[in-house]
């Protein structure tokens, strides 16, 4: 069924080539040394401050989740061959994915690496391998040409970023991709995700493509229907969990996954391309004698078409909408919500709705990130400017109708009193 899926790190190993974008100066993605939260604990493995313990049945998994602090309630599984370890994976040995707002790691039964995808505030998406076989000194390795080709595509706005794509997936786990293929994010309608993703949850009358083996591409019933898909709370009847840190593959992580892998492209894709345009405006400067700090109409217009999608998103423009109450199986979305911060009325960007939409409160926690807070202040500036806009409109004009006046009241106040790099005029 269509199928949503993190496509981590692929077979073929194709050679990136400096007609990319982000192989421009001053990015240079394949030479730049990246400085993400793998790259810092690798620093901290090396001088020895740390050590990560090697578990018998997997391997540096749990070690690597607690170092980079993902938590284990994160975990979803999907069944369909889309990353490295394909042969590893099928409807009886899933591929588990862990993640946290930085951060996402892949681990196959038996499989020979840990995979793992750190968001760097400069570089996008940077991808590394674990080695899964005992050592004194583990090594995170730098994977490039192997990713890059599917992960700096169009599917990821052309930046290294992150896919998630719902396709139909048969009994050994391949894609059946002539039945179609949908890339996913929060605007996705519900009955077109998780289609090769095990999903426990339940969603009342909500259909959806999780837990949908294809065995017969003429049965358009079953494909259509997923009747023994839906509010599925264990998942024994498909495959043995007990192998996995947790029995889930919780419904809620989904959505969150979702929103947060696409949302992270577009930061990247701001980032990247507005460094490239700063970078031009200087050679222009040089090459025409103009005051260096000179920004031309053009130059501008290039940050505000990043910068614009990025707004939309953040304030979940186009969301689609729940029709019932959706719940999760795991302590995840409890975990996820205690994390903060919460304004003075105890109020957080975190706390979930569940019933029409994904969060109470529609501005996503991202804000909150290094990567977000790192992106070059002219385009940083200019999304903080268009928030603001949209925040204090009563006319509700802009394309974003969807937020209501109280939406609107709440998000200005948490942000307000959660962040402290807001531009002087949010405070008046």
């Amino acid at each position: 069924m269509r199928q949503v899926a993190i496509v981590a790190l692929l077979v073929v190993s194709p050679v990136v080539t400096a007609s990319d974008d982000f192989e421009r100066t001053p990015v240079r993605y394949s030479q730049a040394t990246p400085c993400n939260s793998v790259s810092r604990l690798q620093a901290k493995l090396d001088s020895g401050k740390l050590k990560l313990t090697y578990h018998k049945e997997h391997g540096y998994l749990p070690a690597v989740l607690t170092a980079l602090n993902v938590p284990t309630s994160s975990q979803t599984l999907v069944f369909s061959k889309t990353s490295l370890q394909r042969s590893r994976i099928a409807p009886k040995s899933p591929r588990a994915i862990y993640f946290s707002d930085d951060m996402y790691v892949g681990f196959c039964q038996a499989g020979q690496v840990v995979e793992i995808s750190a968001v760097d505030p400069k570089l996008g998406a940077v991808f590394y391998t674990l080695d899964q076989h005992e050592t004194d000194r583990p090594t995170f390795e730098r994977q490039i040409d192997g990713c890059i080709l599917c992960h700096g595509s169009s599917q990821t706005r052309n930046v290294p970023g992150h896919i998630v794509r719902s396709v139909y997936a048969d009994k050994w786990g391949e894609a059946i991709l002539s039945l179609g293929s949908t890339r996913v994010d929060q605007s996705t309608p519900f009955d077109r995700r998780w289609g090769g993703w095990y999903v426990t949850g339940t969603h009342g009358k909500q259909s959806h493509l999780g837990n949908l083996v294809i065995r017969n591409r003429n049965d358009q019933e079953t494909i259509a229907n997923n009747p023994e898909g839906r509010n599925v709370t264990d998942l024994k009847t498909f495959f043995d969990p007990a192998s996995y840190l947790t029995p889930h593959s919780d419904l809620i992580a989904l959505m969150v996954l979702e929103h947060q892998a696409e949302a992270h492209n577009l930061i990247a894709r701001a980032t990247i391309q507005t460094r490239l345009a700063l970078h031009d405006q200087a050679l222009l400067n040089k090459e025409l004698g103009r005051s260096a700090d000179e920004v031309s109409e053009t130059t501008q217009r290039r940050i505000k078409s990043v910068a614009e999608p990025l707004v939309r998103y953040l304030l979940f423009g186009g969301e689609a909408k729940l029709t019932d109450k959706v719940q999760g199986t795991s302590a995840f979305a409890t975990d996820f919500a205690k994390q903060g911060p919460r304004d003075k009325k105890g109020r957080s960007l975190r706390e979930f709705d569940l019933t029409k939409r994904l969060f109470r409160y529609p501005c996503s926690y991202l804000v909150y990130s290094e990567a977000f807070r790192e992106m070059p202040t002219v385009v940083r500036d200019h999304v903080y400017q268009r928030m603001h806009e949209v925040l204090i409109d009563r006319d509700y004009t802009g394309g974003f109708g969807h937020l209501s006046s109280d939406d609107r009241r709440a998000i200005l106040e948490i942000l307000r009193d959660t962040m402290d790099d807001l531009p002087g005029y949010w405070r008046q």
